[in-house]
């Protein structure tokens, strides 16, 4: 059988004009037996409608900061780069997943920009806007445990993991404000920020705020998310 084929959102360089990828996205997906690929940063419809056919899943990886204008607010003074050519390139690439319903994995910026693109709102900047004694920003090595998170029962992950908490690894500065009217939240942080959502109805639309690309080596929850992404996406290529 093959692989189901994972399109990666790239990452963009501004400063170097340049795309890249970090290697934990793709060596999660091949650990969990799918086959990833980093996608064109394009806008083009032609060229998204033929991703969007040949993709079995889609991961929306982290990045800059989601222009706010996107959910309709001024930038705030503490906001950092953002980049314009992925938040066009993700909104028609989410409008496309949605339509024929490929599974959708969201990291880090991925769900920010998914909860924003869907109708939600974000914290610009949380030391700024909602600061707390929770450590969301961690230095590096990101392999660790920064704060644990609270599972959200009767919820795809609860039901994937079976554990009321989780400890999880965290880098970011924004983060979910005003949940989109079609999104559920799956886990919270010990402040109260969202830090996993899902779409009900879906066959696989769910997204994390930590980043399993660096933990999934020594971390089981990661390897398990990544495992149950590829799983939803080969299960829509055998079906078809």
């Amino acid at each position: 059988m093959e692989r189901p084929l994972i399109g990666l959102v790239p990452l963009m360089d501004i400063g170097r004009d340049s795309l890249w990828m970090l290697p934990g996205y793709m060596d999660g997906v091949a650990a969990a037996g799918g086959l990833p690929v980093m996608l064109p940063l394009t806008e083009d419809p032609a060229a998204l409608e033929q991703l969007a056919a040949l993709c079995d899943g889609f991961l929306f990886t982290g990045g800059q900061d989601v222009d706010p204008a996107l959910y309709g607010q001024a930038p705030d003074p503490a906001m950092e780069e953002v980049c314009p050519a992925r938040d066009g390139m993700e909104t028609a690439l989410l409008r496309l997943a949605l339509e024929r319903d490929r599974p959708v994995l969201g990291i880090c910026r991925g769900l920010q920009f998914l909860n924003a693109a869907l109708g939600g709102t974000l914290w610009q900047d949380l030391p700024g806007q909602r600061p707390s004694a929770v450590c969301h920003r961690m230095k590096p090595p990101y392999d660790r445990v920064a704060h644990e998170v609270a599972l959200v029962r009767d919820t795809p992950l609860f039901a994937l993991l079976g554990r009321d908490e989780i400890g999880v690894n965290s880098c970011h500065h924004q983060a979910v404000r005003d949940l989109a009217p079609c999104l559920a939240p799956m886990a919270q942080a010990p402040d109260g920020v969202t830090e996993a959502l899902y779409m009900p109805g879906r066959r696989f639309f769910w997204a994390v705020q930590w980043h399993p690309e660096f933990s999934f080596r020594t971390d089981e929850s990661s390897r398990r998310i990544f495992g149950a992404f590829v799983a939803a996406a080969g299960a829509g290529e055998a079906e078809a």
